[in-house]
C-alpha cells in the first residue's frame, strides 16, 4: 500500500492545485481550501476531482496510486485540455449536484454530518 494514496480524492490536496491554472481557478482553490471538509463547496470540488481523475477506477497496484493522490490530482488538473471557464463550469455543475443531493432526505449518518455542517456554518455547536 502506498502511504499517500486514498480511495477517493482527499480534500487535503486541494491547496496544492492552486498554482496550476489561471486567476479564477486560483480564487476557487483559495476559497475552497479554507472551508471545513463537509461544506458543499468542498464536497463539490471532491466530486469534480473524482470524476476528472477517474478515482473510482484507481487500484492500489496502479501507477496512479503509486504517485499518490495529490500528485495524481496535479497531473489531472494540469492535463485538462479545456480552458479554465470549462473547468469552472464543471465545478458549478458538481456544486448543483451536491446541493441537490443535500436537499433530499438522507440516511441518519448523512443527516448527522449535514447537521454538523449547518451548525458550524451558523456558529452553533451541537
Amino acid at each position: 500500500m502506498y502511504p499517500d494514496s486514498e480511495i477517493l480524492f482527499p480534500p487535503r490536496c486541494i491547496e496544492q492545485l492552486g498554482d496550476l491554472r489561471g486567476p479564477k481557478w486560483q480564487d476557487l482553490i483559495r476559497r475552497v481550501a479554507q472551508l471545513p471538509h463537509n461544506q458543499d463547496e468542498v464536497l463539490a470540488f471532491g466530486l469534480l476531482m473524482i470524476r476528472l481523475g477517474s478515482c473510482l477506477t484507481c487500484d492500489l497496484d496502479s501507477y496512479r496510486a503509486s504517485l499518490g493522490c495529490c500528485t495524481c490530482a496535479r497531473r489531472t488538473v494540469s492535463g485538462y485540455k479545456e480552458d479554465d471557464t470549462s473547468l469552472l463550469e464543471l465545478y458549478e455543475k458538481s456544486l448543483v449536484e451536491v446541493r441537490s443531493y443535500v436537499d433530499k432526505q438522507q440516511p441518519l449518518s448523512v443527516a448527522l454530518m449535514l447537521a454538523e455542517r449547518l451548525a458550524v456554518a451558523s456558529g452553533k455547536l451541537i
